[in-house]
């Protein structure tokens, strides 16, 4: 099933679809388990995660930025791997365990959280959920990457051009875990 993307006009509620199929297809139950909560959704299984996730669950911390899984500002974790949500058709995650922004740091600030508010990370911040979360599962495998291996990684894009302050934050938080105090 092809989507098409509806751009909402000014005054429209979080609440409102942005994305229509072109045509209708089935419509079936999933399960979906997302920040450690269960749901059960009856939805069309080829709908791309993202807008699952948005409209279906209203967590909007996850955004869309190019529909194509260019800019990673749709990323979420998917069995602990940065994934992007705008390609991933929502049945093909079913059972799996899924984290949006507002599940990563529930409670509190997680150390890379903390991090990009130490260093002033965001200036817009639109892309800055997508960024956390793919540098949340990079620190999760490489505790202290290389400007190389940072780089060749996180491939999100920031129009603001943050990247600096980015490996200055990643670059801080591998000094802490070097010496005992990242958790």
């Amino acid at each position: 099933m092809a989507y098409s993307v509806e751009y909402g006009q000014a005054g429209t509620q979080p609440s409102d679809r942005l994305y229509r199929p072109a045509h209708r297809g089935s419509v079936v139950g999933i399960r979906l388990n997302v920040n450690g909560v269960v749901h059960d959704l009856d939805v069309e299984p080829d709908a791309p995660l993202l807008w699952v996730i948005r409209d279906e669950l209203n967590l909007t911390g996850t955004k869309f930025g190019c529909g194509v899984a260019a800019c990673g500002a749709c990323t979420v974790h998917v069995n602990g791997k940065a994934t992007r949500s705008c390609v991933v058709p929502v049945g093909s995650v079913a059972g799996a365990q899924i984290t949006t922004i507002e599940g990563l740091g529930a409670g509190a600030p997680t150390a890379v959280q903390q991090a990009w508010i130490e260093h002033q990370v965001p200036q817009c911040g639109y892309c800055q959920s997508g960024m956390i979360m793919a540098v949340s599962a990079l620190l999760a495998t490489n505790p202290a990457p290389t400007d190389d291996q940072l780089a060749a990684a996180i491939t999100n894009i920031c129009r603001c051009g943050t990247f600096p302050r980015i490996r200055a934050a990643v670059r801080d938080l591998a000094a802490r875990k070097a010496s005992g105090g990242a958790r």
